[in-house]
């Protein structure tokens, strides 16, 4: 017995009364979810892809919606199934970019001839293209986080070809068209499947894409139509930056193809652990070991925070393990410098391990004032 289908609107999550953009923005969602470039092999979401794709195929147009507001499943033929409830016309072939707007060139930044299962067409091999965003990593001790501080990198770059100017053909000699593509960079292969016929765009086998073909390759380049340079940059880090996160300097990646703009570089940083701090997002955490004779009676305590040494004042009675805080003593704020994390201190009270005779006498006495010692030999009592 056939699994009886969701209703569509269902699928899709939104209302009977959603609008266009309410609707192609679920769709979006599910379909970046669930599109099998990025889930491969999962049949569970091919088969959610494959449900959403007709969904959405069906209200997406306003006469199918309005048969489908109006007859349900019946409206596509009987009994439904994904050709007919769909309205999805496979017999000649079809072009799912053309047939969803263009929405997979907005879901994954470009043609969707990109992808193994070749929907949508693929961007004009010949038009501007952006250049590679390049990665970097930079290590930072923990004070230089806490101030800021610059700090000089050294990456690998590529560099249009002086040679040949970029075009990675030898100089005197220029490109040819493509002529198994005719300069499209792409080519469409028809296979017939359950449904009829569909139809596969990918990257021309001749012209890797390009749209075109160097029969003379520049010799210094070697067609590639740039070179490989060892660059050095200043980079200056903010201060109460984290690991992990990226300083972009727009401009510094790979150059564009066809006129494109070139990429930018991304400085990650990885900020090296303190031996006395411990950082919790812009707050900052230590342990200071007070006397037992601080902690009773109370007094002042120097503390070491980020920005240098200050005094705290120990109240009298203080337990181990009590946590003072010291307002806009932490990790200035990435975004803005004027803003301040906090410095927590945890008081512990610190044991002394060796005590001189002179010592032990005078804590002798404290037990004895506090009634801590029954067993001291100089207590006089009446079993004595």
């Amino acid at each position: 017995m056939a699994e009886e289908k969701r209703d569509y609107y269902e699928v899709l999550g939104v209302s009977k009364t959603a609008t266009d953009a309410e609707l192609k923005k679920a769709y979006r969602e599910l379909a970046k979810k669930y599109h099998p470039d990025v889930n491969p092999g999962n049949k569970e979401a091919e088969v959610k892809f494959k449900e959403a794709s007709e969904a959405y195929g069906v209200l997406s147009d306003p006469d199918k919606r309005q048969k489908y507001d109006q007859f349900g499943f019946a409206a596509f033929g009987e009994g439904g199934g994904a050709g007919a409830a769909g309205g999805f016309d496979f017999s000649g072939g079809f072009d799912m970019g053309e047939m969803f707007g263009g929405i997979f060139s907005d879901l994954f930044g470009g043609g969707g001839g990109g992808f193994s299962s070749g929907f949508g067409r693929s961007a004009n091999p010949n038009a501007p293209q952006r250049g590679q965003n390049l990665r970097e990593v930079v290590r930072i001790s923990f004070d230089e986080m806490v101030k800021g501080c610059e700090k000089t990198i050294s990456f690998n770059s590529k560099e249009d070809c002086p040679t040949c100017k970029g075009s990675g053909a030898k100089p005197g000699t220029l490109k040819e068209t493509c002529t198994k593509c005719g300069g499209r960079g792409q080519v469409t292969m028809q296979q017939r499947i359950i449904f009829g016929m569909s139809q596969t765009i990918s990257a021309c086998p001749d012209c890797g894409g390009s749209g075109q073909i160097i029969r003379e390759k520049c010799p210094d380049c070697k067609g590639l139509g740039y070179k490989n340079e060892r660059k050095t940059l200043k980079v200056t880090i903010p201060a109460g930056i984290e690991t992990g996160q990226s300083i972009r300097i727009s401009g510094k990646g790979d150059p564009g193809v066809n006129g494109g703009s070139r990429g930018d570089l991304f400085v990650e940083v990885t900020v090296s652990a303190s031996n006395h701090f411990e950082r919790d997002g812009m707050d900052v955490y230590t342990e200071e070991k007070i006397p037992f004779s601080v902690a009773a009676l109370g007094g002042p305590i120097r503390v070491k925070t980020v920005d240098g040494e200050v005094e705290y004042e120990v109240k009298p009675g203080t337990q181990t393990g009590t946590k003072v805080r010291l307002k806009g003593k932490g990790i200035s704020s990435v975004r803005n410098a004027e803003t301040k994390g906090d410095h927590y201190i945890v008081l512990t009270i610190q044991t002394p391990v060796a005590m001189t005779a002179k010592q032990k006498e005078a804590l002798l006495a404290y037990a004895d004032a506090m009634g801590e010692n029954p067993d001291n030999p100089k207590k006089k009592g009446i079993f004595k």
